[in-house]
């Protein structure tokens, strides 16, 4: 397996990371997540002008027809700045939706939309689900969805529905009648929102999926969002070593550096064997995501969500750990990026829930 970049994907890494580097100090990311709106739509339009948004799309649909290893870079480089920005609910989870659910019609209409960063779109596919009951050709929606990422700022929502003949999933416009939305601040500093449906009403053309192929849409827009998490940790985890690697450095005790003392050495060394794993395991991510076998596909995930959990914990609070006091203010890096690394950790199952998963499916290599 080749798992080096291309000469294109190089050069796609360094754009990314250069106009986060120039356009997104941490200082300006503090700013913009006490905002009610919670990221930057200058931002947001730059990386549209970049293509970033497109990269994935297949070129009929007026992309650039990358995959998920193009999504990797852009996700590994969004979490090295803590970016806030959607890219998660609107790339990595609502325009695989679009790809890969059954109305190409809509696909069509919304993916020029996201390409040119006119569109946000949430998902709401894991957890409770709200009901959803046909009437004439479409559908009627009532109940709750709670925890949906950016879910106060989209456009559009795409929405897991119980159905009365299984589920569904449904695209809604998020300002339609019968829809509400209450936002709030996540424990990383990101935005989210309980949304409530009250005979909310999908037409026929909004839908994505029903019966067995709305069980396996959703799952595919889990596993997706669980490839982009753990390429975005890898980028939180290798921000917050440097960090460290640079506070032994420059920090010092008893008259040394604290980069003299050993034991100190061996903790950031293990930190990096962590992040070098869960490097591994996200682009085993990126070749796994779309693995035709859908039970190998499980156990991929599964285990790459693990790995990730557990490396990014114990990066996360060995980073603050070795910080000190400073590590936990407001003001520094090691700290929010131990947050995010956490709401990652639990978000689609933490650790010892896909421990369990994984054993549940026949664990992760067969017994001989």
């Amino acid at each position: 397996m080749d798992l080096d970049y291309t000469e294109e994907q190089v050069l796609l890494q360094d754009a990314v990371r250069r106009l986060l580097a120039e356009r997104y100090p941490f200082d300006a990311r503090r700013a913009l997540i006490a905002d009610p709106r919670g990221w930057s739509a200058a931002l947001w339009g730059q990386l549209a002008e970049m293509g970033l948004l497109a990269a994935t799309f297949a070129e009929a649909d007026g992309g650039l027809g990358g995959g998920p290893v193009e999504s990797l870079i852009i996700a590994e480089a969004l979490g090295g700045a803590l970016a806030a920005e959607p890219y998660l609910a609107t790339v990595a989870m609502g325009a695989t939706a679009l790809k890969l659910g059954v109305n190409s019609a809509l696909r069509a209409e919304l993916a020029p939309q996201i390409a040119a960063g006119e569109l946000i779109l949430a998902c709401a596919v894991d957890g409770e689900r709200p009901r959803a009951r046909r009437e004439g050709a479409g559908f009627v929606v009532d109940g709750v969805a709670r925890n949906v990422v950016h879910g106060d700022s989209a456009d559009r929502l795409v929405v897991a529905c119980d159905g009365d003949e299984g589920p569904v999933v449904l695209v809604l416009d998020a300002g339609a009648a019968g829809v509400s939305r209450r936002g709030h601040r996540t424990f990383d500093g990101l935005r989210a929102a309980e949304i409530q449906f009250a005979g909310a009403r999908a037409e026929a053309g909004a839908v994505l999926g029903e019966g067995a192929e709305a069980e396996s849409l959703i799952e595919r827009v889990v596993q997706h969002a669980i490839a982009c998490l753990a390429a975005e940790a890898t980028g939180v985890m290798a921000m917050v070593l440097d960090l460290t690697v640079e506070h032994l450095k420059t920090r010092a005790q008893f008259g040394q550096k604290l980069a003299s003392f050993q034991a100190l050495q061996h903790r950031a060394v293990e930190m990096l064997v962590a992040l070098e794993q869960a490097r591994s395991m996200s682009l085993y991510a990126a070749t796994m995501v779309e693995a035709a076998d859908s039970l190998e596909r499980r156990k991929a995930m599964a285990a790459v969500k693990q790995v990730i959990s557990q490396a990014g914990r114990f990066v996360g609070q060995n980073a603050v750990q070795l910080h000190g006091g400073v590590g936990v203010t407001e003001e520094h890096r090691a700290g929010w990026g131990l947050k995010r690394l956490t709401m990652i950790d639990m978000m689609f199952g933490d650790a010892d829930a896909q421990a369990a998963r994984l054993a549940a499916l026949g664990g992760f290599v067969e017994a001989v």
